[in-house]
């Protein structure tokens, strides 16, 4: 009898484990996922730029509200160890110069372009020996593209009896396209990293954070200089009393909204496997992109908590530099009209060509996803869920991606 008894209360204990397991098999599936241990990870490169504050900025304010993604971020110290990082499969997502991504994409085009992180954005600037004899108006908002610093470099071409050198982040970069293109509407010629008969100037690559000291120590050498790079170095060189600045891209490369420079890429792969989380991610880096753009009109409490939030993540940033980069008088930078602009990018692209920055053009229809795009969606209601429906079959999803042996 007790062996009877025993053997009903294993069975019938048996029997509730079993319940309780298909209980917590249907909590795990039906349950939302809201815990940053059940969210997807989206890893992002970026660089320490004006160009990617609207990332920073979205993941001090609203990566806790995100349900879809958990995002993280990670800085890369130059262009080169971006686009390797990348390519080695080390984050879903890269904010990155457009010419370099569209040369990736040339090479092996297992990514998409996704997303503008900005538009124009770089500017010229001229060391002490440059700016002799060169007449420039003192507001930074007054500096044209005239021929004012294409003669000094012409003269310095004489002096030294080859071109002066400029520094570029990459010269695969939009930057090197403005230099080539102001340089091509004054009739003179440009040189990427090696000297050539008629240049005037010889582009060389120079990390952002290092092309200031590199203006210094030319100056000390009383050797003329310039740099072509993204704010706030270039507008640093001005505050730090290394230099001038010419003009700025915006001027230059002119478009409706403004030029486009550095875009989000994002691998086929989380395309496919983390749509809703990637989506997630890109609306809010448009709805802190709105923020930016309303801080800085507002100025006051409302801008220095933008500038708090970049300098946690860029404290070498400094509040002043930050301050004189989002003036929106001078409106070198903006943050507005981020979806992906595919004639934008083919003036880009074809300029790129022409200069020698490319080897060829790519298909952009290709290289395009338009589907993150969040243009006519109320910023409120991208900031409570993703209006897009971030469940919503992407139409990359159903795609299968392998990588180029």
């Amino acid at each position: 009898m007790s062996l009877f008894h025993s053997d009903e209360t294993t069975w019938t204990r048996v029997k509730i484990n079993k319940i309780i397991a298909r209980l917590l098999v249907l909590l795990t599936v039906f349950s939302p996922r809201v815990h940053a241990g059940e969210r997807q990870v989206i890893q992002a490169l970026y660089m320490p730029l004006a160009d990617h504050y609207a990332a920073l900025v979205a993941y001090e304010r609203y990566r806790d509200r995100m349900t879809h993604a958990d995002f993280r971020l990670r800085q890369m110290r130059s262009w080169p160890q971006l686009r390797g990082s990348f390519r080695d499969d080390e984050a879903e997502l890269a904010f990155i110069i457009s010419p370099m991504a569209m040369d990736m994409f040339r090479q092996q085009p297992d990514f998409r372009w996704v997303s503008l992180m900005h538009r124009n954005g770089n500017a010229l600037a001229i060391n002490a020996q440059l700016l002799r004899d060169t007449p420039l108006p003192k507001d930074r908002k007054d500096r044209l593209p005239d021929n004012s610093v294409a003669l000094a470099m012409k003269r310095a071409r004489k002096s030294l009896g080859h071109a002066s050198v400029v520094a570029v982040p990459s010269l695969l970069s939009t930057h090197a396209v403005a230099l080539y293109k102001y340089l091509r509407d004054h009739h003179l010629k440009l040189s990427l990293g090696r000297h050539r008969d008629h240049a005037v100037v010889m582009a060389v690559e120079v990390p952002p954070s290092q092309s200031i000291d590199f203006l210094r120590r030319e100056n000390e050498r009383g050797v003329p200089a310039s740099l072509e790079q993204s704010l706030p170095w270039a507008d640093s060189v001005e505050t730090s009393g290394a230099g001038r600045v010419g003009w700025y891209s915006k001027d230059v490369l002119k478009w409706p909204e403004g030029h486009v420079e550095c875009i989000a890429i994002a691998s086929d792969r989380s395309i496919r496997d983390k749509t809703a989380a990637l989506r997630e991610v890109i609306a809010f880096i448009h709805q802190a992109a709105a923020d930016i753009e309303h801080a800085r009109t507002a100025g006051g409490p409302e801008m220095q908590e933008i500038v708090g939030l970049i300098q946690r993540h860029l404290p070498q940033h400094g509040s002043e530099a930050i301050v004189q980069s989002l003036r929106t008088d001078i409106d070198a930078i903006n943050y507005r009209h981020l979806d992906t602009d595919r004639p934008g990018l083919q003036m880009i692209m074809e300029l790129a060509v022409e200069a020698g920055i490319l080897q060829q053009p790519i298909d952009l229809d290709a290289f395009t996803d338009p589907g993150f795009g969040t243009t006519g969606t109320p910023h409120a209601a991208t900031v409570d869920g993703d209006p897009r429906n971030p469940e919503e079959k992407h139409p990359r999803t159903a795609q299968t991606t392998r990588r180029s042996p």
